[in-house]
Parts: C-alpha cells; structure tokens; sequence
C-alpha cells in the first residue's frame, strides 16, 4: 500500500505541472497580435484545442486522489489524574542555556586569505539557452518580424530670418495697429489658415515688405528713367528727354508699395477660400465613413482617430487634429473642443457640421442618424456644383468658339483688305499673321486660366 502511495503523489505533481504548462501557453496565446482574420480564428482553435486539453488532465485528478489513503494511527492516553494536575508546577522552571562557543577572531589578512579561497559562483549563460517554442508561436514571431518598421520623425519649424528681422523692426507698430482693430478681417482669416504665423508677426512681415518695396520702386524709378527698354529687340538705350521720362514712370514710386501692401493683406483671405474649397470636396465623403463608424456605437473622439488613420483626406485630417489637440493637449471635453474648432474653421460648412455634432452630442441624440442626414445635404450640394461648373463650362465653349475662331478669321480679313485698298495701314501680311497668332495664344490662356480658376476641386 505505501509502494503505491509514493508513487501517486509524484504522479499528482506531474499532473499539475502539466495544466500549469497548458496555462502559459494559454496566456501567450490569447496575448499574441492578430492582423487578420484568419490569424483570428487560428488563434481561437488554438486557444480551444489548450482549453480541452486542460480538462481532459483536470477530470484525472479526482481519480488520483481517491485512491490515496494515508494510514494515520493516534495513540490513545489515558485522562491525567488529580495527583498528575497538583504534581505540575504553577512556576516555570528556570533553565541555564547552554553556552555559545566563541567564534574565532581573525586579523585582517587571514579573513581576505578566506574570502579569496571561496570559490566564486558560475554564471550560467542565460542567451545561449534554447527556449523551446510551439509552431504557431514560431508562426507569430515570424509575421510579427515581416511587419514594416514605421519611423517616427520630429519635425522642427524654426523661425525665418525675415520674419525675425520684420518682428524687430515693427513689432511694437504692429501691436499697436492690432490694438486699434484695424486688421480685425485679416486676422481672422489668417487664424483660420495654415499660416505659421502668429497676427502680430504677419502684420510686421506686411509692413517690412511695404518698406522694401519703397526702395525697389525707387531703383525702377530711377533705371527707367534713365534708360529705355525695348522689349521686342531686347535691347536697353539711354533717354534723352529725362523730365519727360520722369512723369512717364512716375506712378512706379507708389505702385510698388500699394501693391506689396494689398497681395500681403488680402494672401489670408484667399488661402482661406482656398482651404474651404478643398475641405467642402473632402466633407461629403468623410461625413459618409464617419455614419458607418458611428453606428457601431463607438466612442464619438474615436472616430476622429478612425479617418485621421486613412489618409484618405488630407486636409480634413489637419482640422480632425485641432479636434484632438484641444481634448489631449488643452484638457477639454468633446463639446467644448467642437465648438472651439468650428469657431477657427476655414470652412462654414465643417462649422456646421461640428457644432451640429455638438448638439446631437449634449442632448443624447442618434449620431448615426445625424451623419446620415447631414452626408445627404453635403452631397446634394456636391451634386449641384458640380452641375453649376458644367453649365458654365457649356457656355464658355460657345464664347469660345465665336471669339478664338470666327473673330481672327474675320480680324484678318478685314486687315487684309484694308491694306490691298490702301486705306493706311502699312502692315505686311507676316506681321498681320503673326498678330493673329499672338492674340489667340493670349486669348487660349486668359481663357484656361478663368476655367481653372472657375473649376471645383477635383
């Protein structure tokens, strides 16, 4: 019986060790990554096979255990009698403890003889052991190691020189007009861009570049004044007549700084425009991923994550990530950065948009129903625009056709019969055609640059 008893218990713990092994591989396995779904439901099989493997060696426990029956034999004393209780002493006797034998007093060089004849403990070499590993495991590390290495780069803005020499100069001019309001339009525009540069140093690049092109009208001025250009010969000659010449291209000494002035005033509100066009063609689109993200009941700042993660659009991403710089950096709720955002958004649309979601937000609305309604009102929009461009670009052809075609036929002509009647034209017929091709080639690109400027956004 004992035989068999010492041979249980070993088979007892070798049991255990083995369900501890299955647990491990357990928990390895339900941590491992799984990118797709077929690694999914290998995973699972696996994680499946481990669970009926670990109670198929649980249901043998039972059986083990049973058959173990320790012998256990106590011995039975008879009850103390009265004279045994009076015979305990009520007082602890005192006892002498033994004596400790003195440790032996070493000198310095005899306890360092000592200690150098210890010998030192061998370090076992942990890297060159072999950790044993399933095949699935093996089939997990491999794909993790296929996986390409995404590098993260910093990027770093520094100031230019020129805006760090226009800050110096008229810095405290520029705050000054901030003060008196006198910018308020170009100011908003420009926050609304992505123009990297605070109100009070765009207004002091403004008032730089005023200045420099004082100088710039000044050395026209005084060049053309002196000198002819003849742009048909390339050639330069001196002017003989100066006064002449000098309220010829007098209007050069204030041209050239007012025209500075306006383009540096006016670039916000134009990129502005430009952003807003590009954010009114990406918003329908986004609006309709953004209603299938939000009807699986996610979490509502995680569907901006979700299309930031699709670089599908640009533009839109750079506003979704003011979103989430106002919860993550400044500390907001969801509804207060909505609301900042749309306030700085280059477009009225994506304005309505965000404040819209705000609503649905607070007041515990379906955002599903929401993106839904509000992706059918962007892409009706979409869909006439896009009908407004045709119907112009139908009547830009009719034009087209009448000016570029027929007119330079006619033009020519007339011009060639002016000259064969002698009526004072003295024009060659080369010069007359080289005037015809000129004037089309003029007008072709007057004319695509309208159309491009008239095109929306692809």
């Amino acid at each position: 019986m004992k035989t068999q008893e010492n041979l249980k218990f070993p088979e007892l713990k070798n049991l255990i060790s083995k369900q501890k092994e299955i647990l491990e591989e357990m928990i390895v396995a339900s941590h491992s990554p799984a990118s797709s779904t077929e690694e999914k439901k290998a995973l699972q099989e696996h994680l499946t096979q481990l669970l009926f493997y670990f109670k198929k060696e649980n249901d043998k426990i039972p059986g083990i255990i049973s058959k173990i029956t320790p012998e256990l034999k106590i011995k039975e004393q008879p009850a103390p009698t009265k004279s045994e209780f009076s015979s305990i002493p009520l007082e602890p006797e005192k006892r002498k403890l033994p004596a400790m034998p003195q440790q032996p007093i070493y000198s310095r060089k005899e306890s360092l003889e000592i200690l150098r004849s210890i010998p030192k403990p061998v370090k076992q070499d942990l890297s060159k052991k072999k950790l044993e590993l399933n095949p699935f495991d093996k089939e997990v590390l491999k794909r993790i190691e296929k996986r390409p290495k995404t590098e993260t780069k910093k990027k770093e803005n520094a100031p230019s020189a020129y805006a760090q020499t226009a800050s110096k100069l008229f810095s405290k001019t520029a705050n000054d007009i901030l003060k008196q309001k006198y910018f308020d339009g170009m100011v908003k525009d420009l926050l609304r861009t992505y123009i990297e540069f605070v109100p009070s140093v765009y207004v002091s690049i403004i008032l730089f570049s005023t200045f420099l092109s004082i100088f710039a009208g000044i050395f026209l001025f005084v060049f053309l004044m002196f000198f002819h250009v003849n742009p048909s010969n390339l050639t330069i000659t001196l002017v003989k007549d100066f006064g002449v010449r000098a309220l010829s291209t007098f209007w050069i000494l204030f041209i050239a700084p007012i025209a500075t002035f306006l383009f540096l005033y006016l670039y916000p509100s134009m990129e502005r425009k430009s952003l807003e066009s590009k954010i009114n063609r990406e918003l329908p689109f986004a609006t309709i991923n953004m209603s299938a993200i939000s009807s699986s009941l996610i979490e509502p700042t995680n569907i901006f994550n979700i299309i930031i993660s699709t670089d599908e659009y640009p533009t839109l991403r750079k506003e979704f990530t003011k979103v989430l710089n106002e919860i993550n950096i400044y500390g907001h709720d969801l509804v207060t950065a909505l609301k900042n955002s749309s306030a700085s958004s280059p477009s009225n649309k994506l304005s309505e948009l965000y404040n819209g979601l705000s609503t649905t937000i607070t007041s515990g609305g379906n955002l599903a129903a929401f993106f839904d309604k509000r992706a059918e009102s962007l892409l009706l929009d979409y869909r006439l625009e896009r009908e407004r461009y045709t119907k112009t670009a139908e009547t830009f052809i009719d034009v087209y056709i009448s000016i570029v075609i027929a007119a330079p036929m006619i033009l020519m002509l007339l011009l060639m019969m002016i000259q064969f009647t002698g009526m004072g034209i003295s024009l060659s017929p080369s010069t007359i055609s080289l005037m015809m091709v000129v004037g089309v080639a003029v007008i072709n690109l007057l004319f695509l640059a309208f159309l491009h400027l008239k095109q929306p956004a692809q």
